[in-house]
């Protein structure tokens, strides 16, 4: 992780050379902020806070983002103004909410702190987050059936996207989710009936220096399957009662 530390300091110091005083804040969030980083899979999820968003403002510090995404391989940081990130909260409930939980800032204030996140629109991001997923990975598997080796790494990159949704699961269902992954995978099954082996066969796959090819179709096959019942739970015990309270309005 020292490379990871490194290369999060050359970030802060790059973008507030560029920004000056401009930026406000700089958080980590995602995997490296939770303590469940993967080197091979995971990225560096950084929030940008600036006081100003004019074209001019994001052209200053675009050479940086430049340097984050080709040289060092990361994913662009996220700008926001504060206020706009705060106004966002209904539609990113679930980053919002993850980013509160699991952040730490490098540079300035804590922008996600205080923020309410109303629950009710994050219950139905985090279906509409599943829904999103698992037809991904259906279509991953038509377009690459015979291709074991691809369909692998798919698995494999699709774990960190369905960990933070299964613990948003748990969020919705008034659970506090568990830290270590066997655990969180243990109690989606005790309230979804998703079959806690087929998450950890991802996990293992994921984990694995050498991939077993023969392995690969019964494991997506079952992970598949383990997120059809997921979803199934979440919308029979959680049901969308807002969206039938506008259908009856309006008819």
């Amino acid at each position: 992780m020292s490379d990871v530390h490194e290369a999060l300091k050359n970030l802060v110091e790059r973008l507030h050379e560029a920004a000056k005083e401009n930026l406000e804040s700089i958080l980590l969030y995602g995997s490296a902020a939770r303590g469940d980083f993967h080197e091979a899979h995971s990225d560096l999820n950084v929030l940008c806070i600036l006081r100003s968003l004019r074209a001019a403002d994001l052209a200053r510090v675009s050479p940086v983002v430049r340097w984050w995404t080709t040289v060092q391989g990361q994913p662009a940081p996220l700008f926001f103004s504060a206020e706009e990130l705060r106004r966002s909260a209904d539609v990113f409930a679930i980053e919002i909410l993850d980013m509160q939980q699991n952040h730490r800032v490098l540079y300035g204030t804590d922008a996600v702190a205080g923020i309410n996140v109303p629950m009710n629109l994050h219950r139905v991001q985090v279906e509409h987050e599943l829904r999103t997923l698992l037809l991904k990975l259906r279509q991953h598997l038509l377009r690459d059936a015979g291709n074991q080796q691809e369909l692998g790494t798919v698995l494999a990159k699709s774990l960190s996207s369905t960990l933070t949704l299964l613990r948003h699961t748990l969020i919705a269902f008034e659970e506090p989710p568990p830290s270590a992954a066997s655990e969180l995978f243990g109690r989606i099954a005790v309230l979804t009936g998703a079959s806690a082996t087929a998450f950890e066969a991802i996990q293992r796959l994921r984990e694995a220096k050498s991939l077993d090819k023969e392995a690969v179709l019964p494991a997506y096959d079952g992970y598949l399957a383990a997120m059809e019942k997921v979803l199934a739970a979440l919308d029979h015990h959680l049901p969308k009662h807002q969206w039938q309270r506008a259908a009856k309005n309006s008819s």
